[in-house]
């Protein structure tokens, strides 16, 4: 049986800190030179009291000092803008705070399964001088976003020519930020509703912008240096070029949480539900908070957590420090998710699987609601159950026909659904959208 590679931390590792005890190399020297000096004296030999003379003066001499501090054990690692793919550069450094040097400190650090560090999960031997420090670089790479620890780890001292050894040191892990990779995206589509006073969208509302809505004739307040001159000096009247004002928008990025399919590969592996959503949402996000929009983040969970709507870059590093903490958060029962919780005049990007009923009522509910509403499928195309008999390919597949009615009766209710294929994945349907936003509503 394979022991841990961090000990567990024993009741000598807190409050007072650990102790130092003597080592079974003492204890033999102590044993062997006892019984060399009784059988000395007992058969009247000086040979076997001369022979036991190096081991009293060797423990003697190594003992003369013993250490009165305990070592000191910390992990570090650098995390400035770390993301998926990049280098993480992590170490484990062991502090002689006393005058005695060490003379094996054995260390041991247990990494995250996404930190692909070198040399991670083994044993290292080294020395400490007095009153020095000693480090253990561990070079690797981040292979998935999230919250990721370096360590714990654990250190055993041996001083004093190994004849004391303190008992195990452990210090707690490094919690490493690793941020999701980017997926090109980009978005040429107009928003469907710009409710903002500026920005960088073309809106349907008439005002000061760059884009050219028509000719009319002169009013009232029009500016002088709106005036078209050719169509008036043809018409013999006053006309003004009119054009639309350029407006901002909200996007609400709403996350389905409820479950995880599919394995996860890291950054140049398979993706899962949850690698693809939050790489999908980082990348959405960038790109409209780089426009001056505002975007917002919701998950539909238990837990329903929401980051409130900003702009600039200070909102797209908040996005990204949110989209950490993101887990499979299923709910035993239906939520009280409405269309309350989305701003009427939002763009509503709905990141889902489509594998719980509850998702397909939620978008259809927030379509029935007059809220513009676009679906990403964010299902793998290799996602299928473990194979557990013979019935379980053709399970599979009417789970898949019974899915594909689910996204054809939400495109009945107009909620157009598209897969993430990165840049230009929602210009069709932003463009539809578009459409049908701009088109006239009966009463």
């Amino acid at each position: 049986m394979l022991r841990r590679a961090v000990p567990p931390a024993t009741s000598s590792d807190s409050g007072h800190g650990p102790a130092w005890a003597p080592t079974r190399a003492l204890g033999r020297a102590v044993l062997l030179t006892g019984l060399l000096l009784v059988l000395g004296v007992a058969l009247g030999r000086v040979d076997l009291v001369l022979l036991a003379a190096p081991f009293a003066i060797g423990a003697a001499v190594h003992l003369r000092r013993m250490p009165r501090s305990t070592p000191e054990l910390s992990v570090t690692a650098d995390e400035e803008l770390l993301v998926e793919g990049g280098q993480v550069q992590a170490s484990v450094t062991v502090t002689n705070p006393d005058v005695i040097p060490y003379d094996l400190v054995v260390v041991r650090t247990r990494t995250s399964r996404w930190l692909k560090l070198e040399h991670a999960d083994r044993p290292f031997a080294l020395t400490v001088a007095s009153d020095g420090w000693a480090a253990v670089d561990l070079p690797g790479d981040a292979l998935r976003w999230g919250r990721q620890d370096v360590g714990p780890a654990a250190a055993r001292v041996a001083a004093c020519g190994g004849l004391l050894a303190c008992r195990p040191v452990v210090t707690p892990a490094y919690g490493v930020r690793v941020y999701p990779v980017t997926e090109p995206f980009n978005a040429i589509e107009a928003m469907p509703a710009a409710a903002g006073l500026v920005g960088a969208h073309r809106s349907r509302r008439m005002g000061e912008g760059g884009e050219l809505a028509g000719v009319r004739p002169f009013a009232p307040g029009d500016r002088l240096r709106r005036i078209d001159w050719r169509v008036s000096l043809r018409t013999r009247d006053l006309h003004v070029a009119s054009t639309l004002s350029d407006r901002d928008a909200e996007v609400v990025l709403l996350l389905d949480v409820l479950g995880e399919v599919g394995l996860s590969g890291g950054v140049g592996g398979s993706a899962s539900v949850l690698d693809t959503t939050v790489r999908a949402s980082a990348a959405v996000a960038e790109h409209y908070l780089q426009r001056g929009d505002r975007v917002s983040l919701l998950e539909y969970g238990a837990a329903a957590r929401r980051l409130r709507p900003a702009t600039g870059r200070r909102q797209y590093l908040t996005v990204l420090e949110w989209l950490l903490d993101v887990r499979p958060d299923p709910m035993d029962h239906a939520g009280d998710f409405g269309a309350h919780h989305v701003s009427s005049d939002a763009l509503v990007v709905v990141l889902t699987p489509l594998i719980d009923p509850r998702a397909a009522d939620m978008l259809a509910s927030l379509a029935q609601s007059g809220r513009f509403v676009v679906a990403v499928d964010t299902l793998p195309a290799s996602a299928a159950p473990e194979v557990r008999g013979p019935w379980t390919p053709l399970a599979t597949r009417l789970w898949r026909l019974e899915r594909e009615n689910v996204l054809g009766r939400l495109r009945e209710h107009g909620v157009p659904v598209v897969e993430w294929a990165g840049a230009g994945s929602l210009d069709l349907v932003l463009r539809d959208v578009s459409r049908l936003a701009s088109a006239p509503r009966g009463r």
